[in-house]
Order: C-alpha cells, then sequence, then structure tokens
C-alpha cells in the first residue's frame, strides 16, 4: 500500500498494489499494520457497500457529531466516482477546504477519511459501486450533512449531479451553530 498524503491534515489517498498472475489477482483493502505504520488508528467495525445506478447520482456531504464521529476508508469497486472530502474541524488550519479525486477499480484508489471531515461522492458512471469502512456505528441522532453546492464551500464538482436525495438537497447553509453542535 502506499499512502500519499493529502494537503489536508490527516487525510490520505491510498493506492493498493494488486498480485497479478494468470488467475487474476489478489489486493488488501486494509492492512491495521501498515495503517499504524502512518499514524492512522483504522479501527474499522463495519463495512458497508453502496449502488447508485445512474451517472450524475450525488451522495453527501455526510458526518457524524463526536461521540459518533468516523473514520472511512472508501474504495469504489465498479464504476467511477469524484469523491469530495471536506474539513468541518474548528481547530483545523485547513476547516472548510476540501479535496476531491477520482476513484475507480482501475486507479486502485482509496480515500482515506478522518474523523472531523464530511464526506460524499458523485458518480461518473452509470452503475457504480463502492465498499467503504467506517470506525463508528450509525447515529441519526449525531448524523449531520452539508449540501453539495453550500456557498460556504467552493467544491470544485466535475459536472453537476442530476440525481440527489430529497434529504441531502435539502440541508441548510452551513453555520457553525447548526452543523457543528
Amino acid at each position: 500500500m502506499i499512502f500519499e498524503s493529502l494537503p489536508l491534515e490527516g487525510a490520505f489517498l491510498i493506492k493498493d498494489q494488486p498480485k497479478l498472475d494468470e488467475r487474476g489477482f489478489f489486493s488488501r483493502i486494509f492492512c491495521s499494520e501498515e495503517f499504524k505504520k502512518k499514524g492512522l488508528q483504522g479501527n474499522f467495525i463495519q463495512a458497508n457497500h453502496s449502488q447508485s445506478k445512474k451517472k450524475a447520482t450525488l451522495r453527501g456531504l455526510h458526518y457524524q457529531l463526536p461521540p459518533y464521529s468516523e473514520e472511512k476508508l472508501v474504495r469504489c469497486i465498479k464504476g467511477s466516482i469524484y469523491d469530495v472530502i471536506l474539513d468541518i474541524r474548528p481547530d483545523s488550519l485547513t476547516f472548510g477546504k476540501s479535496f476531491g479525486a477520482s476513484l475507480s477499480p482501475s486507479n486502485n484508489l482509496m480515500m482515506y477519511v478522518p474523523k472531523g471531515f464530511a464526506h460524499g461522492f458523485l458518480t461518473l458512471e452509470e452503475d457504480t459501486e463502492i465498499l467503504y469502512l467506517v470506525s463508528m456505528h450509525y447515529s441519526k441522532e449525531k448524523e449531520r450533512g452539508i449540501r453539495w453546492n453550500d456557498p460556504a464551500f467552493s467544491i470544485a464538482w466535475p459536472f453537476q449531479p442530476k440525481v440527489v436525495s430529497e434529504r441531502d438537497s435539502s440541508h441548510h447553509d452551513f453555520s457553525s451553530d447548526t452543523h457543528l453542535k
């Protein structure tokens, strides 16, 4: 696994290195030892699988408040996505900054999302699937969201989404008083 530090402190793009032979390939998507070497906890307790049928489907931006803040490890296993993280840690030097990258089975990239970040993605192809590991159980009471086009942030999506859930499109403009408490 190759870890590339991102401009947002604590976030990484991770490239796996599949072993190929005549049968196909073998690939590690997570290794606690390698994560610990990078100072990452990687205490994942749940794996989620998400499918989006249509190109230009947007999911997010989602996060949970403490004590349910979670790390995520995101991998696209079919199709492709533009994956976005947004730093919402109030004391961070990169608060309000975002980073995006294309993830697909062909580029072998994964996004490591630290606690204190919102996460979302836009599908770049029809019939796209992602697999992601999370470090905390879901909490309806602590779940929050930021609208994909919130004017407080300048997230550069590759194109306009065509499919956005009612929940994801109805988040109010960002305010630390309502979004971080």
